[in-house]
């Protein structure tokens, strides 16, 4: 028995800006900082994966309420994700 490969769901910019509900404008600023991830389609167009609305709700949350800037931003979700990797190690161990 064989099962189609499923492609995980991609929103142009217009679409993933206003479900994240930011502007288009700080969505291509959140790529050029590479805190956002845009992937490249079959006929070459840019969308964005659905999971990176988490992506941007979490930066959002850390700009907000912590008024940090974008690239002080970037190396908090570097340091929460190195922080992760390491509970996770720290449970296998156990």
């Amino acid at each position: 028995m064989t099962f189609p490969l499923v492609r995980a769901a991609r929103l142009p910019l217009d679409a993933f800006a206003a479900a994240a509900g930011v502007h288009p404008d700080l969505v291509t600023r959140l790529v050029a900082l590479g805190l956002v991830e845009v992937t490249t389609g079959p006929a070459g167009t840019p969308g964005f994966p659905v999971r990176e609305l988490a992506t941007v709700a979490r930066i959002r949350r850390l700009h907000d309420d912590l008024t940090l800037n974008y690239a002080a931003v970037g190396v908090v979700l570097d340091l929460l994700d190195r922080i992760d990797e390491l509970e996770d190690r720290l449970a296998r161990r156990a």
